[in-house]
């Protein structure tokens, strides 16, 4: 940590891509037909449409705190919404190769999940740094 660095910043920019990597692991593990522990969500209705809202609201969260916080001076809302905008665009990309792989399938009730998500994160990022 540089000195003078916020010390909420420095931890939350790592702590944003280290779940950024997390959640890319279960991608390849995913597109594998790897999951191993984490296929329990399959075992319950609309288990796997909650991990997708919680892992991708978390992962907004984490982003956009870290961008708020690296840029104070800018306005909240468009950090958020810009934030938001490219993740859902990384999102929609990654359900949408989900139909090259023998081991997955797109779900449109996967992409509103995530985005839900995303929202959450958002809205939840926001009234935080309040």
């Amino acid at each position: 940590m540089r000195a003078g660095e916020n010390p909420a910043l420095f931890y939350m920019k790592y702590l944003a891509a280290f779940f950024l990597l997390f959640i890319i692991c279960i991608v390849i593990l995913a597109d594998r037909g790897q999951l191993g522990p984490l296929e329990f969500l399959y075992d319950f209705p609309y288990g796997d449409k909650f991990g997708h809202f919680i892992l991708f609201g978390l992962l907004n969260l984490f982003f956009t705190l870290a961008f708020l916080r690296a840029l104070p001076n800018r306005n909240s809302y468009r950090v958020a919404l810009a934030v938001g905008l490219i993740l859902a665009l990384a999102i929609a990309a990654e359900e949408y190769s989900q139909q090259y792989f023998s081991t997955r399938t797109f779900d449109l009730i996967d992409l509103a999940a995530s985005y839900l998500g995303v929202l959450a994160g958002g809205w939840i990022a926001l009234r935080l740094q309040k």
